[in-house]
C-alpha cells in the first residue's frame, strides 16, 4: 500500500512532510477538518509513510462487506447509543491493543465550530501517550503529521495553544469558510 499511496497521492498534487509516530501508542490530530475527503488524504498520506492510523466510527458503519474495508483501514467500531460513553470505549481501546495511532479531530464535525472538544485530552492524559498535531492543508495541498504538542493540565489553554498552532501555520480546509481557529 505504501508505493500505490504515495503514488495516489502525488497524482493528486499533494506533497507530504514528516513520518510515523515512532512511539506505539499516539494521537494524531487532524486539522481542519471540513470535508470528508480529509480522511481519503490522511489515510492516503500515513499509508505512503508505512504506517497505519486508527479513526473511531459509529458502530453501525460495520456491517458486511464493508466492515472488512473499514477494519482494513484502521476504522474502530465505537457505541455512539444514548448512554454510551465513547471516551471510555476509546480508553479500553488502548490498554487492548499493543499498536494504535488515532486520528482524531478535534473540530468534531466538518461544520464551522470554535468549540473544539477536549475529548483526545482525557484520553491521552489518562493513558499516558503522545499527541502530534497533524494537518491536510487544501490550499498548499501539505499533507504531515507536524510536531509533537506536550499537554498541560489544562484542556481549554491547550487547545487555544493549538488554534494557535494552525492558525501561525495558516492551514485552508478544502472548504475554508468551515474552519475556524478563533475561541
Amino acid at each position: 500500500m505504501k508505493g500505490i499511496s504515495k503514488l495516489i497521492l502525488k497524482i493528486l498534487g499533494w506533497t507530504t512532510v514528516g513520518e510515523v509516530a515512532p512511539e506505539n501508542k499516539c494521537i494524531i490530530i487532524g486539522a481542519p477538518h471540513t470535508s470528508s475527503w480529509d480522511f481519503i488524504i490522511s489515510w492516503l498520506y500515513y499509508s505512503s509513510l508505512g504506517g497505519t492510523a486508527n479513526i473511531l466510527m459509529k458502530k453501525e458503519f460495520f456491517f458486511w462487506p464493508l466492515a472488512y474495508l473499514l477494519k482494513a483501514m484502521g476504522g474502530i467500531p465505537i457505541d455512539r447509543s444514548k448512554g454510551a460513553n465513547v471516551i471510555r470505549q476509546t480508553i479500553q481501546q488502548f490498554n487492548e491493543r499493543e499498536y494504535m495511532h488515532l486520528a482524531i479531530s478535534p473540530e468534531g464535525t466538518r461544520k464551522r465550530t470554535k468549540n473544539w472538544k477536549a475529548g483526545f485530552h482525557i484520553i491521552a492524559r489518562e493513558v499516558n501517550i503522545p499527541v502530534y498535531l497533524g494537518s491536510y492543508d487544501w490550499g498548499k495541498k501539505i499533507v504531515t503529521i507536524g510536531d509533537k504538542f506536550e499537554l498541560t493540565d489544562n484542556s481549554a489553554e491547550d487547545i487555544k495553544r493549538m488554534k494557535d498552532y494552525y492558525r501561525k501555520k495558516g492551514v485552508k480546509g478544502k472548504f475554508p469558510k468551515k474552519f475556524t481557529t478563533e475561541y
